[in-house]
């Protein structure tokens, strides 16, 4: 395809030798197309080809913009994980401002900017990708955790601690880890309450139902002796 046949939103101007205009724009598209190729297929099972056949792009653009396959996994996951933790902190800074806060609290403002990714396509993709995440070899997901989450994961780690005084250490490192790996499942879109509950029962749009349960489920794991 040429640069004067390509979609309005994907034609390229050249501005000196492989320096495109419009850079930010097209590298939010071919991101947004790794992500749901990528929350489909994980890594290994994506190639780089498909993910330049869903942005209309070819591989040599890919490379340009991102220098390979994991720089683009990485730069796509960090996009809106970073932005997840930075929200997660400024939630539990406006707690901590007004005093103590209650465990309730606390795992409500954890919660609620990743469940507020399933009113969007692409946030209900990269919800998919990030439980993903946990399956994906170690060399691939450990640090891309530890950059995106590590920071707020430890701040929250010792929020719990402050509202529960008689929880040991290594009980609020567990019972946070628990509290991740609940609401990866919970919001990921995996159709497990469709398949379980009665018709009608559920309502798989109802986010504030969603947030609910899972907020009082984990709640009450915190406070258990």
């Amino acid at each position: 395809m040429t640069n004067k046949s390509r979609p309005a939103a994907h034609r390229v101007k050249q501005k000196g030798p492989g320096r495109p205009e419009g850079t930010s724009t097209l590298r939010d598209e071919i991101m947004d197309a790794a992500e749901a190729r990528f929350a489909e297929l994980g890594y290994a099972g994506t190639t780089l080809r498909e993910v330049a056949d869903s942005a209309h792009v070819t591989q040599a653009l890919i490379n340009y913009y991102f220098g390979s396959k994991y720089g683009l996994f990485e730069e796509m996951f960090l996009r809106r994980g970073q932005k997840i933790s930075q929200q997660r902190m400024e939630l539990l800074d406006e707690l901590l401002a007004k005093g103590r806060p209650t465990v309730k609290e606390i795992v409500h403002a954890f919660l609620w900017p990743t469940l507020a990714l399933r009113s969007t396509p692409q946030g209900r993709s990269f919800l998919r990708l990030q439980a993903r995440l946990h399956t994906e070899p170690p060399e691939i997901s450990y640090r891309l955790r530890t950059d995106a989450y590590g920071a707020s994961t430890q701040r929250y780690v010792e929020a719990m601690r402050l509202a529960l005084p008689g929880l040991g250490e290594l009980d609020a490192y567990w019972r946070v880890t628990l509290m991740i790996g609940t609401y990866l499942y919970a919001f990921s879109d995996t159709h497990r309450m469709e398949e379980m509950a009665p018709e009608g029962l559920y309502d798989p749009e109802d986010t504030e139902a969603l947030i609910d349960q899972v907020t009082r489920f984990v709640t009450g794991g915190f406070e258990a002796p």
